[in-house]
C-alpha cells in the first residue's frame, strides 16, 4: 500500500474519500509507474550508448586492414570493412542520442506532472482533515 493511500485512510478513516480524490491518487500511482518505466528505458539507452561509443573508440585504434566482425543476431559475421562498421555505429549512436533526449524530456514532463498532482493530493487531504476537526 502506498504512502499516500495510508495517509488518506488515516485522515479520512470514517468518511469515504471523494471519487475525485481517489481518481487523483490513482493517477498519482500511474505517474509514478510511468516515471519508473521511463527511467529504466533511459538507463538502458545510456548503456547501449556507452557500448556504442566504446566500440567506436576501439575501432579508431584498429588497423584499417584488420578484419572486423559484427553481431547479427546470435552470429558473428565478418564486416566488409572498418568504414562500414563505423558508419553503422555512428548511425546507431545518433539514434540513441535522439532517444535519450526524448526520454529526458518525457521524464521531466512526467516528474513535473507527478509533483503537481502530489501537491494537489496533499492539499486535498489537509483540507479534508481541517474540515473534519
Amino acid at each position: 500500500m502506498s504512502y499516500y493511500w495510508k495517509l488518506v485512510k488515516n485522515f479520512m478513516a470514517e468518511e469515504e474519500m471523494s471519487q475525485q480524490l481517489q481518481d487523483q491518487i490513482n493517477r498519482l500511482q500511474q505517474l509514478r509507474t510511468q516515471l519508473q518505466i521511463i527511467t529504466q528505458q533511459n538507463q538502458q539507452v545510456e548503456i547501449r550508448l556507452k557500448e556504442t561509443e566504446e566500440a567506436l573508440e576501439e575501432l579508431d585504434k584498429t588497423d584499417p586492414k584488420s578484419p572486423i566482425y559484427k553481431n547479427v543476431g546470435s552470429v558473428l559475421i565478418k564486416a566488409k570493412g572498418k568504414g562500414e562498421v563505423i558508419k553503422e555505429l555512428k548511425s546507431m549512436k545518433e539514434s540513441l542520442d535522439l532517444r535519450k533526449s526524448t526520454l529526458n524530456k518525457q521524464e521531466g514532463r512526467t516528474r513535473e506532472k507527478l509533483n503537481e498532482l502530489q501537491s494537489k493530493v496533499q492539499n486535498a487531504i489537509k483540507l479534508s482533515n481541517n474540515i473534519q476537526t
